[in-house]
């Protein structure tokens, strides 16, 4: 549901966009944007980029609708609208802060937000959408491009409709399909993932004690009904800060089903 809330804007946007007048589907949209971004502020959850995204897309789109003709926003509020929200998020997965990430950390465990399936899964969901968001502004663009004419409210010409609504939405469609199909096919077997963590040992603990002590401290963190197997620790333990005489270990573990 919290992918849902961050399309909240555009989705407000592209259902009265042509069924409203511009002025009232922008403003509309960008109190649905700003309203997103507080209610994330007040709930002290951490700046999504689509929230932050969507109130300057429309604060641009509000510009542009109180500036220009009619016949410009016929043409061009559409592929603008899909431009913003394809610019929010390119630039979020290019500076590490993909936005799909960005939703599927909430309520997961440290251990899978750090896993290398979950980076790799939300990383390859963020590039499908950005691709279907880059899409659907190519489409967009064409019938303003190619028909001077070109009209989002034009039900009768095949180019406008078709690259208007049909093509971008289905777009939008796939993607939100594959978003539920792929994960599922994407996650390994539980027993393949491997977990990070960190234990405490004596300064002077050997490796012995060192792997006995990895192995009880990972167990209590699966829980009942699970063990954990192929424990490792690192090289290296740190001493804690105002006691020499113990360190801080990093370890790995993978979990199954506890043996009967």
């Amino acid at each position: 549901m919290g992918i849902i809330f961050g399309f909240a804007p555009w989705i407000v946007y592209w259902v009265l966009v042509g069924n409203v007048p511009f002025h009232a589907a922008v403003l509309i949209a960008l109190a649905v944007a700003v309203a997103a971004f507080v209610a994330a502020r007040v709930a002290r959850s951490p700046g999504r980029t689509l929230e932050i995204g969507a109130v300057a897309t429309f604060l641009v789109l509000t510009a542009l609708t109180f500036t220009m003709s009619s016949a410009f926003m016929e043409r061009w509020l559409q592929p603008l609208s899909n431009a913003g929200i394809f610019l929010v998020a390119l630039v979020g997965a290019l500076v590490g802060r993909p936005f799909v990430r960005e939703f599927a950390v909430v309520g997961q465990p440290k251990e899978v937000i750090e896993s290398e399936p979950f980076a790799r899964i939300t990383s390859a969901l963020t590039w499908i959408w950005i691709a279907a968001f880059g899409g659907m502004t190519v489409s967009s663009a064409i019938p303003p491009l190619v028909q001077g004419d070109a009209t989002i409210l034009d039900t009768r010409t095949p180019l406008s409709f078709l690259c208007y609504w049909v093509v971008p939405f289905s777009l939008l469609g796939v993607a939100a399909l594959l978003t539920r199909i792929l994960p599922d096919r994407m996650l390994p077997p539980e027993e393949e993932i491997v977990r990070k963590t960190t234990f405490v040992a004596f300064a002077e603990a050997e490796i012995d004690q060192l792997i006995y002590l990895a192995t009880e401290h990972a167990n209590r963190e699966v829980g009942a009904g699970k063990e954990a197997y192929d424990v490792r620790i690192g090289s290296k333990g740190v001493p804690l800060v105002g006691d020499d005489t113990r360190e801080s270990w990093p370890s790995t573990y993978k979990v199954r089903e506890r043996k009967r």
